[in-house]
């Protein structure tokens, strides 16, 4: 073709050209285009949406969903109460430290971070297999001989107040001893940090409901029967879904936030237990046995498991059909129970 004709059409191109970009940018107005990326067609606020972290406990939604857990040992008794930082716990086990006697605890922290945490008290053998599956670092103050002779072989990353590595734990004036031991979530983190603890998560996250409503409207009362003070009531309450918690016949409370506890599952785990030496008390955590929880309204009925060979196996709830039972998000509490121990649910 002669130059001078390809140069009669070269405004018609120029204008063909310019209208198709025009229509290319009215089309795709805003879209994320990279090619191969597999999100070509996202606009930029999908494309760069940060993954949304849950608890793998809790499976509440939080900024630290994948921090590492941290387990603290709590006191029991009577005169501790109300405790510190119960409510910003992720789940809370209770156990007994003597057969037939006196509880302690062990709060599990992802999501929360509370101020203050105490009263803190000391390692018993028969938690760090739990605190293990948990991938939990175990913060607590001294122990038992078989505790510490556990703790010293390395089979567990632990923070002990008797060493108070980094200041990670203090003592509160006008509280008798042993019961002015405090730490903080900060203050434990800081220590494992400083220690060189591996901070991120390794747990396999425990199933939760997605959609669900409360079975029923019915306001049932869970009872654990365990000795004068320490016995607990639960009341299931379908307004919030939550079943609120007494101990000793009054409110268990948290000391800082002045909530009344109201966790959204219940876990009754029956488990055999032994005296070993003294006053120093072992419980069956590892193997299997007979569980019931309680959540959304409804009794569940199963069995727990944790593996006896692998301590890194956290401890599981499955129904009577073998599948694993989903929790409803939120707080998790733990009742270890006697196999004959009596339950009321009524």
């Amino acid at each position: 073709m002669p130059k001078r004709k390809i140069k009669q059409f070269i405004p018609l191109i120029i204008f063909v050209v310019v209208i198709a970009a025009a229509v290319f940018s009215l089309v795709y107005k805003g879209k994320s285009i990279e090619i191969g990326s597999g999100n070509e067609f996202l606009s930029p606020s999908a494309a760069n949406t940060p993954e949304i972290k849950k608890s793998p406990i809790s499976g509440l939604s939080c900024e630290n969903g994948d921090r590492r857990p941290v387990a603290v040992m709590l006191s029991g008794d009577a005169i501790t109460r109300p405790l510190s930082g119960l409510a910003r716990a992720d789940l809370i086990l209770e156990m007994p430290v003597i057969t037939g006697g006196i509880n302690r605890f062990m709060t599990i922290y992802v999501c929360g971070d509370p101020t203050e945490i105490g009263s803190v008290r000391s390692a018993r053998d028969d938690f760090i297999p739990l605190a293990k599956g948990w991938d939990a670092i175990y913060a607590h103050w001294g122990g038992s001989h078989f505790a510490l002779d556990e703790l010293r072989s390395g089979v567990i990353d632990n923070l002990d107040a008797l060493v108070n590595p980094f200041e990670a734990f203090y003592r509160k004036s006008g509280i008798a001893m042993p019961h002015n031991g405090f730490t903080s979530a900060a203050r434990l983190l800081n220590a494992s940090q400083k220690k060189g603890y591996r901070l991120e998560s390794n747990l396999a996250a425990y199933p939760h409901l997605e959609n669900f409503q409360p079975a029923t409207t019915t306001a049932k009362t869970l009872i654990v029967a365990y000795p004068g003070a320490f016995q607990v009531k639960y009341q299931y309450d379908a307004a919030s879904n939550s079943y609120l918690r007494w101990r000793g016949g009054t409110k268990e409370t948290d000391k800082i936030l002045k909530t009344q506890l109201a966790p959204k599952n219940v876990v009754i785990m029956r488990a055999p237990s032994r005296q070993i030496e003294g006053q120093y008390n072992d419980v069956q955590v590892e193997g299997q046995g007979a569980v019931a929880i309680y959540r959304n309204g409804e009794e569940i009925k199963g069995t727990w498991k944790k593996s006896a060979s692998n301590q890194k196996d956290r401890l599981s709830f499955f129904d009577e059909k073998g599948r694993e039972i989903e929790f409803v998000p939120g707080q998790i509490w733990i009742q270890v129970v006697e196999p004959r121990e009596q339950i009321t649910y009524e």
